[in-house]
C-alpha cells in the first residue's frame, strides 16, 4: 500500500497561518518588434512574463499596496524596453530584471520568462515573413538577491527519422504485445532546457549552435532506444558548450504503426503507417556534468520534467 509522507511536528510549528513564498506580475505580454532602420526589416516576436519577488507581505495580509509595482507598470516596461530592441530573449530579460531590482528597494528579485516565435523571410523578401510554428525558443531568468540564474530552451521542435531506429531486448510479461523491431520510424517533439553558468554569453549564437547539435545528434545516432538518442543529444551539447551546466530533455515518442494492408491483398514493406497522437511514450532525463552543482533554485520555478 502506498503511504504519504507527513511533516514531523516540531516545537517551531505554532499553527499560526502565515504568508509563504509568493510572486506576482503581468503574464504573457505579447510583443512584436519591427526594426526598420534599413529597407530590410527585422522581426522579433515574443511573449514575455514579469513576476516580482520582495516585501509584499502587507499587500496580502492588510491590503496595503504601497509597495505593489502595478502589473500594468510591468507590462508598460516590457514594451518601452523593446523600443531599443530585444537582441536575445535572455539579454532582454536581464535588462528587465536589473531595472526592477534596482529601481525599487523592496524588490529583491523576480522571475522573468519569454517565448520567442520564429519567423522566416518569404523568398528572401525584405519585409515579408512566414511564421514557423514548429518550434518556440524559451528563456527564464530568476534573480534572488545578488544571484541570477538563466535557463534557455527550445520546445515543439518536431523531428522524424524514417529508419535508423530499433527497439528490442526489452522484458516481456503477460501484458506485452509490442513486437520487437530492427527498423522503425523514430519521431518526437523536442523540448530542451539548458542552464547557463554565466551571463557572459552570446545567447543567440549559442542557441543556434545548440539547436543544430540537437538536430544533428538526433539524425546521426543509430538509435536502439529513444533514451539512447536523448542522452547523445544532451551529451554533445555539453561537450560543445562549457558555459552550459546541464540540459534537461523531454521527448515524446510519437508512435507510427505499420498498417496491415493484407485485407486488400496488398503488401506493406514498411511504407504505410498510422500516426497515433495518443497515448505516447514520454522519455525525460537530465544530462549533467558529473560532480557539478545541479540543484539550482531556478528549476523550482519551471514546470515540466526532471
Amino acid at each position: 500500500m502506498t503511504t504519504f509522507a507527513t511533516e514531523p511536528t516540531t516545537p517551531a510549528q505554532t499553527g499560526r497561518i502565515v504568508l509563504g513564498k509568493n510572486q506576482y506580475g503581468k503574464a504573457e505580454c505579447r510583443l512584436v518588434k519591427i526594426t526598420r532602420d534599413t529597407a530590410r526589416h527585422e522581426i522579433e516576436d515574443l511573449n514575455v512574463t514579469s513576476q516580482l519577488h520582495g516585501d509584499f507581505e502587507t499587500a496580502h495580509t492588510e491590503g496595503d499596496n504601497s509597495k505593489v509595482v502595478a502589473t500594468d507598470t510591468q507590462k508598460n516596461t516590457v514594451f518601452a524596453f523593446a523600443r531599443d530592441g530585444v537582441g536575445s530573449p535572455e539579454a532582454f530579460l536581464l535588462r528587465l530584471g536589473e531595472h526592477f531590482t534596482t529601481s525599487f528597494d523592496w524588490v529583491t528579485g523576480g522571475r522573468w520568462a519569454a517565448e520567442q516565435y520564429k519567423w522566416e523571410r518569404i523568398n528572401n523578401h525584405d519585409h515579408a515573413f512566414s511564421r514557423n510554428k514548429s518550434e518556440t525558443r524559451t528563456a527564464v531568468l530568476l534573480i534572488e538577491g545578488n544571484k541570477s540564474h538563466i535557463v534557455a530552451g527550445i520546445q515543439d521542435l518536431t523531428v522524424l527519422k524514417s529508419t535508423g531506429s530499433e527497439f528490442h531486448g526489452y522484458p516481456k510479461d503477460t501484458y506485452t504485445t509490442l513486437k520487437e523491431t530492427t527498423d522503425r520510424i523514430l519521431a518526437t517533439d523536442v523540448t530542451a532546457r539548458w542552464r547557463y553558468g554565466t551571463a557572459d554569453v552570446d545567447f543567440n549564437a549559442v542557441y543556434e549552435s545548440v539547436r543544430g547539435i540537437l538536430l544533428d545528434a538526433f539524425a546521426q545516432t543509430h538509435s536502439l532506444a529513444l533514451q539512447q538518442t536523448m542522452f547523445q543529444m544532451g551529451k554533445q551539447v555539453l561537450e560543445a558548450h562549457p558555459e552550459i551546466q546541464e540540459i534537461k530533455l523531454s521527448l515524446p515518442n510519437n508512435h507510427h504503426f505499420l498498417v496491415d494492408l493484407a485485407p486488400f491483398e496488398l503488401d506493406n514493406p514498411n511504407e504505410v503507417f498510422f500516426a497515433a497522437d495518443r497515448p505516447y511514450g514520454l522519455i525525460e532525463a537530465t544530462v549533467e556534468r558529473e560532480g557539478a552543482q545541479q540543484d539550482s533554485v531556478i528549476w523550482e520555478n519551471i514546470p515540466g520534467f526532471c
